[in-house]
């Protein structure tokens, strides 16, 4: 089971990740400042396997990969939200970072729930409230890219063994 925090809707690149810390791109560093203008106790707080849930157009703004690297790197295991940002939902996948769509389990989860993902199959259980939610289940191919750790290491692996 994991802890949700919980952000709304068009939360941007520049709330995931403030521009004032993108003169450092190591990933603690990232991490240790993940959210900081939306949720101050969120970087000290959040724990490995934690999911995010946000709302509508979440990542939208600038186009830095910084913001699903920061997300990642502070522990979230996945970030659940009513629709993405194009630009943030491919950079999502392409270091790895899992993301899925599901606005009833949006509506039906609320910041502190216990909640289980299943990355498999798509199914959302919020423990706290005993209700179920289906996602879309990512095909087996993109769940292999994510397994790998992003498009690189996913290319890598394949190049390996063509």
């Amino acid at each position: 089971m994991a802890k949700a925090w919980k952000f709304g809707h068009d939360t941007d690149t520049d709330v995931i990740i403030p521009a004032r810390y993108l003169n450092r791109s190591e990933l603690d560093y990232l991490a240790a400042h993940c959210m900081e203008d939306a949720d101050p106790t969120f970087a000290q707080n959040v724990k490995v396997g934690d999911i995010m849930i946000g709302g509508k157009n979440f990542g939208c703004g600038s186009s830095r990969e910084h913001a699903p690297l920061a997300i990642k790197a502070a522990g979230i295991k996945v970030i659940i939200a009513e629709s993405y940002a194009r630009i943030f939902y491919r950079n999502s996948l392409n270091i790895g970072m899992p993301i899925m769509e599901c606005p009833e389990a949006v509506l039906g989860i609320e910041a502190g729930d216990e909640v289980n993902v299943d990355l498999e199959t798509g199914k959302i259980d919020n423990i706290t409230k005993n209700t179920t939610f289906q996602a879309r289940p990512f095909p087996q191919f993109m769940q292999e890219l994510i397994k790998a750790g992003g498009l690189i290491p996913y290319v890598k692996e394949k190049q390996k063994h063509a």
